[in-house]
């Protein structure tokens, strides 16, 4: 946990997530060795003490992915978005 962020890497095709590591690309690498692929890993930041939207940020370096037209570090399909809210929805109960 960096202060008031924990980092989390979600993997939108098998539903899974890694998280509290010290980079997203170490998560990264923790999913790619339960088989997840570069393509469905999406890095987050959550922020626990935050309400309603605010206490997720789409922000890491894993989410540039110019071929699949994702250019910054940020998560900027909607439908990819709603599948990584969905995914943290049913893993952490708030």
């Amino acid at each position: 946990m960096f202060g008031n962020l924990v980092k989390a890497v979600v993997d939108i095709e098998k539903g899974m997530m890694a998280i509290d590591g010290e980079l997203h690309a170490d998560l990264a690498e923790l999913l790619a060795e339960s088989g997840s692929r570069h393509e469905n890993m999406w890095g987050i930041n959550i922020y626990p003490e935050l309400e309603n939207e605010e206490w997720l940020e789409f922000d890491s370096m894993i989410n540039l992915k110019p071929l699949l037209g994702n250019r910054t570090r940020s998560v900027d399909n909607p439908e990819v978005k709603e599948k990584i809210i969905s995914i943290i929805d049913r893993l952490i109960k708030r």
